[in-house]
């Protein structure tokens, strides 16, 4: 009967034991799981970062070349000869001023006010 109690003993501790090595594996593999989706997941947004990298330098480029295209057409445009002169944006081509600095009597050249300060905008086309 001792041995009995004993055997059944040993199976409960030796049960006990694959299902603790059991839960560490679970565990170890969920970690190895997890590490791996973060390693993805860094270089998915490496990846992005040198495509944005990319499409920014694509733009600058495009940028320049309007800019050298136009200050080629007008001169008056340079953004060089506005801060050599320290003249003003705007002084010298009136077509580069801000809409938002604009005047309520002459807003937009429209002759006419379109937003009065602390409103909502208005059409005032109907």
């Amino acid at each position: 009967m001792q041995a009995v109690k004993e055997k059944l003993s040993d199976m409960k501790v030796m049960r006990q034991a694959k299902a603790e090595a059991k839960e560490e594996e679970k565990a170890e593999k969920e970690l190895a799981k997890s590490r791996v989706e973060i390693a993805h997941e860094v270089r998915l947004a490496r990846e992005a970062e040198a495509a944005m990298e990319l499409h920014v330098t694509k733009a600058a480029e495009k940028a320049d070349r309007e800019i050298a295209k136009h200050e080629a057409m007008d001169p008056s445009l340079s953004t060089t000869a506005q801060a050599l002169n320290d003249v003003p944006v705007g002084a010298q081509n009136p077509h580069n001023r801000n809409p938002a600095h604009f005047d309520a009597d002459n807003t937009m050249g429209m002759g006419y006010n379109t937003n009065t300060p602390g409103t909502h905008p208005t059409n005032n086309l109907l």
